[in-house]
């Protein structure tokens, strides 16, 4: 269970830094850039990739990943700064019902009575942490915060489709893509900071470069931590999906609340309960 802990607490960093970086004027699109770079660069190290090992690289996966991590992560920033820590979350660990989804709408995979349910709830969940009304926005003068939740758990179901596409990928072994998918998102991140200084004059300082380094080990530990909670409960995977995503909705709420004193109407904390209970049914339905 450490490394579960391990993983939840590095997925609400990544959720706190992102709060915390307009308070310290930190370019957002330099910091996602310079994030890229150390999760590829510790990729290296720690899960010791052998591009060369690749045999038939799957390059429509890996093209689709290299533009949507960080459009997504950008995408996910405007969430965290104007929707708050606690609806974001809860949008990204919602938006395994996209890939549910997908697995019995395209791959016909059999659903149960029980699955079917845990998505409804879940959907419901969405519905309810959706800032529909105007005075529910928590930034003054943001009134696209519901699009950019609906992109958080549109987003992010997009991209753990095509995780587990390329996880099931005989040719091409997932440690050597996880590099290659990193390293092609450094290089379009770094297409987006360049247009930025270039065409809108954005100062191009070291700060943003040290914050995204430390986005980075967050972002990568994440992945790191819960590569190894599977491992050790190869048997019980359920265990590991249950208490990573429940972990990090009550974590971030947590945080949201008494930290960042985010203030969630009473339709939102319906949201929130909903959302742990579509998880936990998904999880016995497993």
């Amino acid at each position: 269970m450490l490394y579960i802990f391990l993983s939840v607490c590095c997925s609400v960093l990544v959720s706190i830094l992102l709060k915390m970086a307009k308070r310290y004027q930190i370019n957002v699109v330099q910091a996602i850039t310079w994030n890229y770079s150390m999760a590829a660069l510790l990729t290296w190290v720690f899960l010791k990739p052998q591009p060369s090992s690749i045999t038939h690289a799957p390059i429509n996966i890996y093209l689709l990943l290299g533009v949507l991590l960080p459009g997504i992560f950008y995408v996910m920033s405007l969430a965290v700064r104007g929707a708050g820590i606690v609806r974001t979350d809860v949008a990204q660990r919602l938006s395994l019902l996209i890939s549910l989804s997908a697995a019995f709408l395209v791959f016909e995979d059999h659903f149960s009575l029980l699955k079917v349910i845990g998505i409804i709830l879940g959907f419901v969940a969405i519905f309810c942490l959706i800032p529909w009304q105007k005075k529910h926005v928590v930034t003054q003068g943001n009134r696209n915060t519901w699009m950019y939740l609906l992109g958080v758990f549109a987003g992010f179901g997009a991209i753990d489709i095509l995780f587990k596409q390329m996880a099931l990928n005989k040719t091409a072994p997932y440690n050597a893509s996880l590099f290659v998918v990193y390293v092609l998102a450094f290089g379009v991140a770094v297409l987006g900071s360049l247009y930025q200084i270039f065409f809108k004059k954005k100062r191009f300082l070291f700060r943003h470069i040290l914050f995204g380094w430390i986005l980075g080990i967050f972002n990568f530990g994440n992945i790191l931590f819960y590569i190894k909670a599977h491992k050790v409960l190869a048997n019980d995977p359920s265990t590991v999906f249950t208490a990573m995503n429940i972990g990090v909705i009550t974590l971030g709420t947590l945080v949201g609340l008494f930290v960042f004193k985010e203030k969630l109407g009473v339709l939102h904390k319906v949201g929130v309960a909903l959302a742990i209970a579509a998880i936990t049914v998904i999880a016995f339905s497993l």
